[in-house]
């Protein structure tokens, strides 16, 4: 089965890379392939970092699905996008190099990819 989180953290890269931040997916793969270290940025603060916010987002995407997903058959988009904000909000310090808006921006496409790729990838549909 592929790895929702994969998938849905370099769907995000993709959509956000910008001409001021082109080697987004190189710094996406980059985390992905280091995501299994027990130690995390304190902050976003460069490209390689924000590969890591949003390889950190699709996988607290994928946690927050696959919990919800027990209790209900589809978990509402707006439920997991608040459980997953609430989440970052609690255990990281707000990144000084990105506006709110832009760090709003990276955590909705990346919920929004993973969840994408979550029903790509669902039983039956292989």
């Amino acid at each position: 089965m592929t790895d929702p989180v994969e998938l849905g953290a370099r769907s995000a890269a993709q959509r956000l890379t910008t001409p001021h931040i082109p080697h987004l997916a190189t710094d996406v793969e980059a985390a992905l392939h280091a995501r299994q270290s027990t130690t995390r940025p304190d902050q976003y603060l460069d490209p390689i970092s924000l590969g890591a916010l949003i390889v950190s987002v699709a996988s607290l995407a994928w946690t927050v699905y696959s919990d919800l997903k027990k209790q209900t058959p589809t978990p509402h988009r707006d439920v997991i996008t608040r459980h997953v904000r609430i989440r970052l909000d609690q255990s990281e310090a707000p990144p000084h190099a990105l506006s709110s808006t832009d760090r709003d921006r990276y955590i909705d496409i990346t919920i929004e990819e993973t969840l994408n790729a979550a029903q790509d990838t669902a039983p039956g549909q292989e």
